[in-house]
């Protein structure tokens, strides 16, 4: 059971915003600032490198809290700087790995976010390859049936949002994963787990993805600047980042390179040791709670603020899905004014413009957002106070 009060109490900003914007950039537990500020004064006094080698254990125990995190291999653990550079990555090995040719097909679901889109849009101007996309079953979520007709074998890669960020649902990657096994699929498949990392449980190994994308500064409360990839060992052996540098490859000869034999080849050498030293106090600090313990609370306040937004005259819920996740979104006039009245009122959310997933909002008509999305340690007050402010702009919006 959670203590909400000492989740509060560990979270400083609570006592300055009713912060609902977790699926933006959660407010962080003071465990990982202080870490995070810790490390920084460390360099301050001794130095970057001679801090980043005492450092060298709690960096190794990082790997091993996230692969705990999604039941993965340490080995198979990478950590960057983003979601973003996460997905990129691993499209950028595959991309350069594989022959791509005129006619191959890239799958990705409905809701799919743009920078995820853009570069396979990219790759296929470049390879004559198609981006399709997976129809929605009648729940809004990846039909998994109508993307079993769809595989044969020009598709070579599908790629899958978890989380959506724009429509509260949640998609089935474990089934999409046994739907590819199941036609003995050989297409590359890459998850998107940016929203769902610290408000659901994720399992590698069930999901059985190449590549699974997150980032540390939403659900997971993490800093901003840190991310991290878990690739299969498929990847491992049959495909080769580009670039690399001398972190993920060993230069051996004058014409010859050795590549780390794990996922470190999907890093670069550079990187912010305090804010990976925070990812870590992060990803422990969610682990200490229990994801499912996570998951239970942000699903009740969830669901309570779709009961009440739904109640408001001109305000429409757009969730879908069987299975939803801590993520609500509302049509609402003026949805842009509308973050901005409720941010200058200490309450913060965000807008979702269509461009940020094209193919989904125009299918459903929606030409903008406003995004919601309680956290554990939000309160029932606090969603009070949100939904008569709203209720309250709406109103004024419509004089």
């Amino acid at each position: 059971m959670l203590d909400i009060e000492k989740l509060r109490a560990d979270t400083p900003g609570c006592a300055n915003v009713v912060h609902l914007n977790n699926a933006g950039s959660a407010l962080p537990p003071r465990i990982v600032t202080d870490t995070v500020v810790t490390h920084l004064r460390r360099e301050e006094e001794i130095g970057g490198y001679e801090a980043h080698a005492e450092a060298a254990d709690r960096v190794a125990a990082v790997y091993a809290s996230v692969a705990r995190l999604v039941n993965a291999p340490r080995e198979r653990v990478a950590l960057v700087e983003s979601a973003t550079a996460a997905w990129d990555r691993g499209l950028q090995a595959i991309a350069f790995s594989e022959d791509i040719e005129p006619g191959d097909r890239f799958l990705v679901s409905a809701a799919e976010y743009a920078s995820n889109v853009i570069p396979l849009l990219q790759l296929a101007q470049r390879t004559g390859a198609q981006v399709e996309f997976i129809p929605d079953g009648v729940d809004g979520t990846v039909d998994i049936e109508a993307l079993g007709h769809m595989l044969d074998e020009r598709v070579r890669i599908v790629a899958i949002t978890h989380a959506p960020s724009q429509n509260g649902l949640l998609n089935d990657v474990v089934g999409i994963g046994d739907m590819l096994r199941i036609n003995g699929s050989p297409a590359w498949y890459i998850v998107d787990a940016c929203q769902s990392t610290g408000q659901i449980s994720l399992d590698m190994g069930r999901i059985g993805c190449d590549v699974l994308s997150a980032t540390g500064r939403k659900f997971l409360r993490g800093p901003r600047g840190t991310g991290f990839m878990v690739v299969s060992q498929r990847l491992l052996d049959d495909a080769q980042p580009f670039p690399l540098d001398l972190h993920g490859a060993t230069w051996v000869s004058d014409q010859e390179f050795a590549v780390q034999p794990d996922a470190r080849r999907f890093e670069s050498w550079e990187k912010s040791y305090a804010a990976l030293l925070g990812l870590g106090a992060a990803v422990d600090y969610a682990l200490g709670c229990g994801i499912d313990e996570l998951r239970a609370r942000i699903d009740v306040l969830a669901q309570e603020l779709r009961r009440r937004l739904d109640e408001i005259p001109g305000v429409q819920v757009r969730d879908r899905g069987s299975e939803r996740t801590g993520i609500v979104t509302i049509s609402a006039p003026d949805p842009a004014g509308i973050v901005a009245g409720l941010r200058a009122e200490g309450i913060n959310t965000s807008y979702s413009p269509p461009d940020y997933a094209r193919h989904d909002f125009a299918q459903h008509g929606i030409t903008g957002l406003v995004r919601i999305s309680p956290h554990a340690y939000n309160t029932e007050a606090e969603l009070d106070r949100a939904v008569a402010t709203l209720s309250r702009l709406v109103r004024e919006s419509g004089r």
